[in-house]
C-alpha cells in the first residue's frame, strides 16, 4: 500500500481525509501518542488562505522550510511559539521547492528574528537511531490538529523516498507517529533537523525527506 501524503495541497489540516492522498490508502489514526512540546523558537506553522495547512521550521530570519507538497499560492507562517496561533506572523514572498524531493523553501516578507533557528544536519541519522518528530497534526483519527506543538520519538529503519522520489528517511513509531496536518514538520537528530515530513500510513510508519540529501541545494538558494 503508497503511505498517505501528510497533508493535502489546500486544506489538508482541516479537511477529515487528504484531498490529495495517495491512491489506493486508507484513513488511519494521525499522531497517536507523543507529547506536548513547552518551546521550540525554530517552529513554523504554514497557513494557505488564512487556513492552517503544514508544520515547518525557521532557518533563518527569511526563510521557513516545509514540504513541497505544503506549497501554492496564499502562503503564510506564524513563527517561534509552541502555541500555534501565537506565533509571530509573516507573508511569504515567494517558495522554491526542490525538483526531485518533497521540500520546500518559503521567503518571508518580513524577516522574523527568534532565540533559535531550526540547525540543519550534514549526514543522516543511524539506521536504528531514536529521532524526535514534531508537529501539530492530527490528535485524533479525523482530528482536530492540536493547538499545541506536539513530539514523538520514532526509530530510523531504512533510507527510501518521499513524495516526489527524494531519498527520505523512514522511521517506525516508538510512542507517537506523524499524520495530516504533520506534513513539512521536522525529524531531528542530536538537536539537529534530519528530515522534512513527506508521508505516512497514519499508524506506525512514516517517511521524512531527508534534508542532508538536500542541503546543497538549500544552501544555495536561502544561503544557509
Amino acid at each position: 500500500m503508497r503511505p498517505f501524503i501528510l497533508a493535502c495541497a489546500l486544506l489538508c489540516a482541516v479537511t477529515a481525509v487528504p484531498a490529495n492522498a495517495a491512491p489506493g490508502g486508507e484513513v488511519s489514526p494521525m499522531i497517536i501518542g507523543g507529547t506536548l512540546v513547552s518551546s521550540a523558537p525554530w517552529s513554523a506553522a504554514v497557513y494557505r488562505n488564512g487556513s492552517f495547512t503544514c508544520s515547518g521550521t525557521i532557518i533563518s530570519a527569511q526563510w521557513v522550510l516545509t514540504a513541497k507538497h505544503c506549497v501554492g499560492s496564499g502562503l503564510t507562517v506564524r513563527v517561534g511559539n509552541v502555541q500555534r496561533a501565537q506565533g509571530t506572523p509573516s507573508s511569504v514572498t515567494r517558495y522554491v521547492s526542490h525538483a526531485q524531493a518533497d521540500t520546500s523553501l518559503l521567503q518571508l516578507a518580513t524577516p522574523i528574528q527568534t532565540s533559535e533557528y531550526s540547525r540543519l544536519a550534514d549526514a543522516n541519522p543511524p539506521t536504528g537511531s531514536t529521532n524526535q518528530i514534531y508537529g501539530w497534526g492530527y490528535t485524533s483519527r479525523n482530528g482536530p490538529v492540536s493547538p499545541q506543538l506536539k513530539t514523538a520519538n520514532v526509530r530510523v529503519t531504512s533510507i527510501c523516498r518521499d513524495y516526489y522520489g527524494g531519498q527520505a528517511l523512514c522511521s517506525s513509531r516508538i510512542n507517537g507517529n506523524a499524520w495530516s496536518g504533520d506534513s513539512g514538520g521536522p525529524q531531528m537528530y542530536n538537536g539537529l533537523q534530519v528530515g522534512v515530513a513527506s508521508t505516512a500510513d497514519g499508524t506506525s510508519t512514516q517517511q521524512y525527506s531527508s534534508v542532508p540529501a538536500v542541503r546543497a541545494w538549500i544552501r544555495s538558494t536561502s544561503g544557509v
